[in-house]
């Protein structure tokens, strides 16, 4: 029995026989010949029969045969001489040719037959760039000291007061699905200084957009002993740096900055937030301006941040946070956080003991600390330029999707 060869592989085995096993990716029979393309989790392979085998796309084949050169083949080399077993047999057509270049159907018909539709090569990448970014974000924080963590997903308050949340019943008492990690990665500040956390968030969120979902990845860091907002900046220019090497992008060694009021002043608006269209403008200055596609908007008014956010040292209307655009779009929110138990009991007022554990790590003493969330899918997208976040996004749930 021959070990699997991979088709990438093939190349390496000129001369020689190999067993190949993938899915029917795409026949074409000729009058004399028959040439089925094998796909596999490598990529793809020729195989040249001589006779027109009953086989549908999608068939699920194994592949002896002898390996030899042929220029015009993928990867200039062909199985020639198959021996064909079919492992499985699918019983209905996907609902689009999945050997088309580029995708031939539109992203609802995508969405509802994910099952089948991600095995179509340009959709596949896009998720091979997810991993690729999350090993390169984990890789980075590694590097620096950080330490992987796993918080809970089910918690019994909202991590941002008057969020949109999930409400669920968890043994006859009131629980919510996790907005994000921020109040256990704060706390694990005061355990091991430097976290990072990648998994599912949860917002009740009533947008209908392009850029909104009700699950996501969001790649979380946060680190103690920092001086300000921008030390968490560094930290993220590095890591964003290292995620887009890996897709094969190239970040400016200093991301420009623009403060909030600068921004409003050269929009001609006076508004306590940028609109999607704001941060378009924006990310077209910086591409025009600095050669950048990415832009720090820094000093939010506090009265648009979360009640952990610190307030800016001669300003206190002013937030010590920002946001990273990235190709026109928020991809990140950060900054400093309040690490005075006081000042946490000013802040939440009648709330705090809906707090009461968070606020226990703030009374044994905590550095100055901060961090950032990172969307994935929205990074995918905007790597890719793909127009909606569903996607770049495996099976998205929103407003009207829960299936598949």
């Amino acid at each position: 029995m021959f070990s699997r060869t991979l088709a990438a592989d093939l190349p390496a085995h000129v001369g020689t026989t190999v067993r190949l096993a993938g899915w029917v990716h795409r026949r074409r029979a000729l009058k004399s010949v028959t040439f089925l393309v094998i796909r596999d989790r490598s990529g793809s392979a020729q195989v040249v029969v001589a006779t027109t085998p009953p086989l549908t796309e999608e068939t699920v084949i194994e592949v002896t045969g002898q390996v030899v050169a042929n220029p015009q083949a993928p990867q200039g080399v062909e199985v020639i001489n198959p021996e064909i077993r079919v492992l499985s047999e699918p019983t209905r057509r996907p609902p689009f040719d999945l050997y088309r270049p580029t995708i031939p159907a539109t992203l609802p018909t995508v969405l509802d037959n994910a099952a089948v539709a991600l095995r179509h090569p340009e959709l596949k990448r896009r998720h091979e760039i997810a991993a690729a970014s999350v090993k390169a974000f984990r890789s980075a924080l590694d590097t620096r000291g950080f330490t992987e963590v796993h918080t809970p997903k089910i918690v019994a308050t909202s991590t941002e007061s008057g969020a949109n949340v999930f409400e669920l019943d968890y043994f006859g008492k009131p629980a919510y699905l996790a907005q994000s990690p921020q109040l256990f990665k704060q706390i694990l500040v005061g355990v091991f200084e430097r976290v990072y956390e990648v998994g599912p968030v949860f917002r009740a969120e009533p947008h209908d957009t392009a850029r909104h979902l009700a699950q996501y990845t969001s790649l979380d860091a946060e680190l103690g002993f920092i001086t300000d907002h921008r030390d968490v900046m560094a930290v993220l220019r590095d890591v964003v740096a290292e995620m887009a090497q890996a897709v094969g992008l190239r970040v400016p060694e200093e991301i420009p900055s623009i403060d909030f009021a600068e921004a409003q002043a050269m929009l001609h608006k006076d508004e306590p937030d940028l609109a999607p269209e704001d941060e378009r403008r924006l990310g077209e200055w910086a591409k025009t301006t600095h050669g950048s596609e990415f832009l720090f908007v820094t000093g939010y008014p506090m009265a648009k941040r979360p009640f952990y956010t610190h307030p800016a040292p001669d300003d206190p209307a002013k937030s010590n946070s920002f946001d990273l655009l990235f190709r026109g779009l928020e991809l990140v929110t950060g900054g400093q956080r309040l690490h005075h138990h006081a000042d946490y009991l000013a802040a939440l007022r009648d709330e705090a003991p809906d707090y009461r554990d968070y606020l226990a790590a703030f009374a044994h003493g905590m550095p100055p600390h901060g961090g950032f969330a990172i969307g994935l899918e929205r990074w995918v997208a905007r790597v890719l330029e793909v127009p909606n976040v569903r996607g770049t996004t495996l099976f998205p749930r929103d407003l009207h999707r829960l299936t598949p």
